[in-house]
Formats: structure tokens, C-alpha cells, sequence
């Protein structure tokens, strides 16, 4: 299969394309100018250099199905409205009809458990029929984006899938985010100050997260005009402090873990879990 793939450089991006390679499927991603993947690329993907609004028929006709994972917000930028809209929704359904165009009838569409927003609080486990009730720019345009090509899709009667990804870590991951910043100490021999870490979340691997993404492209639970939303998780909910102590004692570092040395974010969400089906 060749896919055409938004967000290639990204966290989630570039471990996405070493194991759809892997996998036998060859890529065409989007790549900004001056960026770089956050891992090592596997096999020889084709770099496509251009922002999100570009015109890319040229290259979209000769693939089969478009996975959409860029994204303005994730790190920096959250609660800029004005950007958010236009690249999460506005760019986003520009790019899906050209794609569409050119007559890809496959969509794997990336969201964000943020999406959920205050909702997830009503929840145990959060289903993906949940209200969205999003409370930053960049959740909110994640969200509205989601519906606007749920519609779209419906009209069109198109293959889309929509993955909204949960609480994710591993190589690649941006150094400010836990897991990182966990390790960072850890290998250095310092000791990890953090909240009391009674959070309830639900943790997975980006292996297993990209893995899950590539088995998806087969479609087979798909029908055309008929949308999917679902989340990915690993299932098994711990508490933060849990997540960092498993990870301490695997890499036998030699400082101490800190709980309740930080305060918790304001308005922190003590538990946020997903409905996982099976």
C-alpha cells in the first residue's frame, strides 16, 4: 500500500513510517522545511517539502489511503486560536478534498483524548461516543475538525477512521514531556522531584501506539460513508507515581523518586481513561 502521511517528523509521525515500512507499505510524507524526524528513519520514505495547505495532487494520485497526523498545537501554541483553527480544521479539510481529488477513498485520521476535555471527569473509562467538551485552542480544533470530517466523510461515502491517541511515550518524545524528563534523571543519578503523582492514566508505548495505526490501514472493519472513532490506549490504567516507579527500577537508577515535591497543575484531572474495545 503507499501512504501519504501528514506530520512524518512528528513524535508519533516518524515511528509510524519506520514500522508501516517494515510493514511493506511505501511512503510519501510532508516535510516543513529545516525539519527532521524524531527517530532514525528506517528504508527510504519520499520527503515531500511544503506546509499543510500545499497543493500536493501530484503526489496524493499515486497513493492509496492519507493518514493525517500533523498537527498545530501539541507542544507549543495551544490556546493560539487563530492558528489552530486554520491548520487543524481549515488546512486539514483542504488537504482531505484534494486527497479525495485525487481519488483516495481511505482515511486514517489522528485526534487527541484532549478532545474529550471536561468531559473525561463524568468517566471511569471514557467512551469514544463521550461528548467532546474541550478546554484549550488546540483540543478544541482537534475536536471540531473530527466532526467536520465525520460529516464529510459521510457525504462522500469514504473509508475514515478516526484514532483518538491517549496517553503515549517512548523514543523520539519531546525531552520537556514525563517519560523523558524521567529517564533524563535517572541515567544522570539525580534525583526525580514530582507531584504525588496519584493521577490515574493510561499509558502505551508509541510502538505499540504506531502498531496498532499501521494494522488499521487494512480497513476491515470499515464501511464506506460510515465513520469510526476510536481510541487508543493500552487498556491498563496506573497512577503516575506507579508509571515512574516501574520505569526507575528498570533502569536501576541509583536517585530517588520525590513524590509531592511538585503541586499538581491547576485543574488537574485526577483520572483519564479510555473505553478500550476489544
Amino acid at each position: 500500500m503507499k501512504i501519504f502521511i501528514t506530520g512524518g517528523t512528528g513524535f508519533i509521525g516518524s515511528n509510524f513510517i519506520n514500522t508501516a515500512i517494515k510493514n511493506g507499505h511505501d511512503i510519501i510524507a510532508i516535510k516543513r522545511h529545516a525539519s527532521s524526524p524524531r527517530v532514525r528513519i528506517v528504508g527510504n520514505p519520499i520527503w515531500i517539502e511544503g506546509d499543510l495547505d500545499g497543493d500536493f495532487r501530484t503526489h496524493l494520485n499515486k497513493c492509496d489511503v492519507l493518514v493525517h497526523m500533523a498537527a498545530y498545537g501539541v507542544i507549543d501554541g495551544a490556546d493560539n486560536f487563530d492558528d489552530c483553527l486554520y491548520w487543524n480544521v481549515i488546512a486539514t479539510y483542504k488537504l482531505c478534498k484534494q486527497a479525495y481529488e485525487s481519488g483516495i477513498k481511505k482515511f486514517l485520521i489522528i485526534g487527541s483524548c484532549f478532545e474529550y476535555g471536561m468531559s473525561g471527569d463524568r468517566y471511569d473509562f471514557i467512551p469514544a461516543t463521550a461528548p467532546l467538551e474541550p478546554v484549550t485552542s488546540y483540543a478544541a480544533s482537534k475536536a471540531a475538525a473530527g466532526v467536520l470530517l465525520q460529516g464529510w466523510a459521510a457525504e462522500r461515502e469514504v473509508h475514515m477512521q478516526v484514532m483518538r491517541i491517549f496517553h503515549v511515550y517512548g523514543e523520539g518524545e519531546s525531552e520537556t514531556r514525563l517519560w523523558p524528563s524521567l529517564h533524563k534523571a535517572a541515567i544522570s543519578g539525580l534525583d526525580f522531584e514530582m507531584t504525588e503523582g496519584k493521577q490515574i492514566r493510561d499509558f502505551m508505548h508509541v510502538k505499540d501506539v504506531v502498531q496498532t495505526l499501521v494494522d488499521a490501514l487494512r480497513f476491515d472493519s470499515t464501511i464506506a460513508g460510515r465513520p469510526i472513532v476510536q481510541n487508543i490506549g493500552s487498556g491498563h490504567p496506573q497512577s503516575v507515581l506507579e508509571f515512574c516507579n516501574y520505569w526507575w527500577k528498570k533502569w536501576k537508577a541509583p536517585g530517588k523518586i520525590k513524590p509531592g515535591a511538585l503541586n499538581y497543575r491547576n485543574h488537574e484531572t485526577m483520572r483519564f481513561v479510555p473505553e478500550i474495545k476489544k
